[in-house]
Order: C-alpha cells, then structure tokens, then sequence
C-alpha cells in the first residue's frame, strides 16, 4: 500500500479532467508570488510535469490565463517570462486573506447584497449566478446575491473579469444590517435557503479524509522527511484545494453555522500541514525555479508569515 502522500498525488495524476488553468493560478498565488509573481514558462512546465501534466497543456492553459488577463508575458531575450497582471494579483491577494488565516473573519453584522434591477436573458443569469456562487454568494429569492463579508467592488472587478461586462449595469449592490432582515432566527432561515450548507460540509469533510492521513504520516515519520519534490506538490495540491473550497464558502459566522462545522477542522489541518511542508518544497523551488534570465530569486520573509498566527483553537 502507498503512504498517503504518495497515493494523494498518484490519485490526482489518475484523473480524467484537470483544470490545469486554475491550477496554475494556485501555483502563481501560492508559490511564484512570494518570489516576484513571475516565472519562465519552460520552468513552470518542469516543475508540474511530476503531476502528468503535459507541455501542451500547460502552454495552451498559460495562453489561455493571459488572454483572460490573469496573466502577462515579458520577454527577456529569446525566453519569456509569463507574470500575474495587477489585477490577477490583487485578486489572489485578497482571496489570501482567506487562504492564509487562522480563523474565519469577524462579521460586522451586515449583509451584503447584489439585486438585479434589470431584466437577464437565461443565459446572463445562469452565468451571474454560477460567477457568484464561485465567489461565495448565496442566492435569495431568485433576484438578490447575498453574501455575509464580501467586497462589493472586488466582487464587481471579478464579475468584469469573467467577460459580464453586458449585466453590471443590471446590477446594484448594497449593504444592509442584520436586523433589516429580521431576528437572528430569520437569518438562520435565510442562510439555510441561500446555501447548501450540507453540500459545502461534505466537500469540508472529503477535504479532510483527504489530507488527514498525510498529516498523519508527516507527524509520525519525523526521521524520513519527505523528498523535496514530493512536498512541492502536495503543497499545490492542498493549497489549490483549499482555495477552492474557500471560493465556494462565504464564511458564515459560527451563530449562524450548525453545530461542528467542519470547517474550522479543515483551516486547522490546512495550516499545520502548510507549515510542514513549507521547507522542503522552498528547498524544491530553489532548485528548479527560473526566470527567463536563469535566475532564481529568493522568497520574500513574508512567505514565512504564512499561517503564522497561534490559534487557540490548535491543539
């Protein structure tokens, strides 16, 4: 039988379907940020070639990013360098916000809405709504986004990003506190209408089973640490999971969560496996990352500051 951090990454190279695009934005966000944000595509190509993900792919994902503005190219003599654009970066930074913390974000107790003032044909709205639901809103009454502590103008840059551009001038977004909904109890109600939170604790809870048992490894092998290469990919993997499920989770807060959400399980797991990993997938990257000019820049400090803070909730 493979140790779990094997089969963790064998069973992601077993795949029928992989979304290299969002993957790769994972690995921009995650690993090449800390370092500038940039990277020479034939790196980038060796470095993800372990998970089966072949040139082709990887190349036309990357042409793919940057027609989408996520990504753009710099040429530096006969190679180039693809990037993260301003926009592309300060999308991720703000979904690592999320990403990197220790516990979900305190609620100032006001809602924040899109109402759709203008008509949609089928396919504006079924595009609206899946765009949003990627961003974590839930849907109230079939015409109105909610979300507990999304940014407005963020949510609207997405949404532009996206290629919605026709339905923004349909849309009008507010803020409106907790006691225009009603009682506490009305927004238990509201809550459970606007999300499937039974659905979004079992993808938590897949997430943990997943990830769990190559902690469980790591924790009891402390004289055979993995190899470098290993660690960098799980370290893509988890990071690109968990980003993932972010997306999709609007952190509510715990009164209006039921009783042993998984979620905090899964940010605590996340962490402590995060921080394991970190030192050995940077000893990776030093060795196998490069810009188009042969360099290798070091991460910045901040990259250590990751999931950093004590959490009181850590046993």
């Amino acid at each position: 039988m493979l140790p779990p951090a094997q089969k963790r990454l064998d069973d992601f190279r077993q795949q029928g379907r992989v979304q290299a695009g969002s993957l790769i934005i994972s690995v921009f966000g995650d690993a090449l940020l800390p370092r500038g944000g940039r990277i020479w595509l034939g790196s980038l190509i060796r470095l993800l070639e372990p998970l089966d993900l072949n040139e082709r792919l990887i190349r036309t994902s990357v042409f793919r990013l940057a027609k989408e503005e996520w990504l753009r190219t710099e040429p530096s003599g006969r190679r180039t360098d693809y990037l993260l654009t301003p926009s592309g970066q300060r999308r991720f930074e703000e979904a690592s916000r999320h990403i990197y913390a220790s516990s979900a974000p305190l609620w100032d107790r006001r809602w924040r809405l899109i109402v759709t003032v203008g008509e949609l044909t089928p396919k504006e709205r079924e595009g609206l709504r899946r765009a949003l639901f990627w961003q974590g809103f839930g849907v109230v009454g079939g015409d109105c986004f909610v979300h507990p502590g999304a940014d407005l103008s963020a949510a609207f840059d997405a949404l532009r990003t996206e290629g919605l551009h026709a339905v923004l001038g349909k849309l009008k977004p507010l803020l409106a506190a907790d006691a225009q909904f009603g009682n506490a109890a009305n927004d238990v109600d509201m809550v459970n209408g606007a999300w499937n939170l039974e659905r979004l604790a079992g993808v938590y809870g897949e997430f943990v089973d997943r990830y769990q048992p190559v902690l469980a490894q790591l924790r009891a092998d402390t004289q055979n640490e993995i190899d470098d290469e290993s660690a960098f990919l799980l370290r893509v993997l988890l990071i690109h999971d968990y980003r993932r499920l972010l997306l999709r989770d609007p952190e509510l807060p715990d009164v209006l969560l039921p009783p042993e959400w998984p979620g905090q399980q899964a940010r605590l797991l996340c962490k402590e496996l995060y921080r394991r990993l970190l030192a050995p997938s940077e000893r990776h990257l030093d060795s196998h990352f490069q810009l188009a000019n042969g360099q290798t820049p070091p991460p910045a400090p901040l990259l250590h500051e990751r999931f950093r803070e004590e959490d009181p909730l850590a046993g």
